[in-house]
């Protein structure tokens, strides 16, 4: 799967120090404006605790996890539609993913300047989503100019579709609706699809606190929390820096350091995690003594789409999937006391594929 989550806010709240920390590469981090000019990319690995127990079980040559693709977006500052700071190039940029990660700063620092002035992090998401709407407006407002007069006199039924779709979504922009609170439906959302629009990408915000706050909830982030609870937006709270300094661990000392701070996982999986459901990916998992492996598949997929994940070939003389739940094999233990059970199913091209199914696929060309 090629989809990708961008990682977006204001110049120094942090965005490059956590694009460092997620995918390991040591890209420009400084503070001052722009850093960051062209899109940084970087593919993560999704932490999946399942394929511990499948590579225990099949003893494999090789265990390969899933992934997907994060981008570091140059920071925005307020009148990016009208092209101030790099607005142009930042919205370009964003309209190539399909999800949006938003970091908003919620630490003081008398040393790490903020181009505001002072920390609001209400303020900070309000001027972002204000620019987002205004560069869609605009795009919708193009849209309709061109075509209002023929679909107004036109008996053209996908035309007058579109009109009303465009008119829907101006109206919401104009009192400050993004698009994705629309509540639109799946053929509104299809009529909609290649403007790209900014404001349908689903969003998290990201809360970069201090290494104090990240055990108690500070004022900023209980404020984030409040705001993203209205648009039934998810919240991750992290600090940065601290997630910076653990990946320079080995993994065991991670884990150790991770146990003195009394955390079960980083925030950085945690929002990998996070952002992998955003997206709408889930796994399927294919074992054998070669190699255990995580295939990343959009939620909905029929089983004969998963098989082409794989190979085309296999979409194409799909005959049927033998298909095993993680939770049965977790339960029973083996892949034999799993057929002994009963519990190995065989589906056909149209059952929709099953976050944690474990699969074999049967095919012929």
């Amino acid at each position: 799967m090629s989809l990708k989550a961008g990682i977006i806010g204001f110049p120094n709240v942090g965005k490059s120090t956590l694009f460092n920390a997620i995918t390991k590469q040591n890209i420009l981090a400084a503070n001052y404006p722009f850093a960051t000019i062209e899109p940084n990319q970087g593919i993560v690995t999704v932490p999946d605790e399942r394929l511990k127990f499948l590579t225990e079980i099949s003893n494999p040559e090789k265990t390969i996890p899933t992934t997907f693709e994060f981008i570091d977006i140059a920071g925005l500052v307020k009148g990016a539609s009208l092209g101030e700071g790099l607005g142009n190039q930042f919205l370009a940029n964003i309209r190539e993913v399909d999800a949006i990660c938003e970091v908003v700063r919620c630490f003081e620092d008398p040393n790490v300047i903020h181009v505001e002035g002072h920390v609001d992090p209400i303020r900070d998401i309000e001027i972002i989503n204000i620019e987002l709407m205004l560069a869609d407006l605009e795009v919708i407002t193009n849209r309709l100019n061109r075509i209002s007069k023929k679909a107004t006199m036109s008996k053209d039924k996908e035309l007058l579709k579109e009109f009303e779709i465009l008119n829907k979504i101006k109206e919401g922009l104009e009192k400050d609706v993004p698009v994705r609170n629309l509540n639109l439906n799946e053929e509104e959302q299809t009529l909609i699809k290649n403007f790209n629009l900014l404001t349908a990408k689903p969003i998290i915000y990201i809360a970069n606190v201090s290494e104090k706050d990240m055990f108690e909830e500070n004022k900023y982030v209980s404020l984030i929390r409040e705001y993203a609870n209205k648009e039934g937006a998810k919240v991750i709270t992290l600090c940065a820096t601290i997630e910076a300094e653990l990946n320079e661990l080995p993994e065991e000392e991670k884990e150790e350091f991770l146990k003195e701070l009394g955390l079960e996982e980083s925030g950085l999986n945690k929002l990998i995690k996070a952002t992998y459901d955003l997206l709408g990916l889930a796994t399927y998992f294919t074992i054998g003594k070669q190699e255990v492996r995580a295939w990343t598949f959009k939620k909905g997929m029929k089983a004969s789409e998963c098989a082409g994940i794989i190979h085309s070939d296999f979409e194409k003389g799909f005959i049927r999937a033998e298909v095993i739940s993680y939770n049965d094999l977790k339960e029973l233990g083996s892949e034999k006391a799993v057929k002994e059970a009963g519990k190995v199913r065989l589906e056909g091209k149209d059952y929709i594929m099953q976050d944690g199914d474990i699969c074999h696929f049967r095919f012929n060309i």
